[in-house]
């Protein structure tokens, strides 16, 4: 039996909750993180977050009201946004 190990990782939708987003990956997986991770999403007005688009070939999530840059290889590993960007401020101030 030949099992291949290669997996399709690209967005295919990303779905906003409360406080926590969710990413559909090709595969079939799918990726839930808090919106605490990503300071500029907390943020972020529920229009604001709506307003995403699929990136880098497929693999990133990009929002650009308020400047935010996802990719999928990093919510895969776990990785919250660095924690300088927690004194961005609000795309509302």
């Amino acid at each position: 039996m030949n099992i291949s190990t290669q997996t399709d990782i690209r967005v295919k939708t990303v779905i906003i909750h409360e406080d926590s987003f969710s990413v559909e990956i090709m595969d079939g997986r799918i990726i839930t993180v808090p919106l605490a991770w990503f300071p500029r999403l907390l943020k972020a007005t529920p229009e604001q977050l709506e307003k995403w688009q699929i990136c880098g070939g497929g693999y990133g999530i990009h929002w650009q009201e308020i400047d935010e840059d996802i990719s999928i290889e990093g919510l895969l590993r776990g990785a919250p946004a660095p924690r300088n960007q927690a004194s961005i401020p609000s795309v509302n101030d």
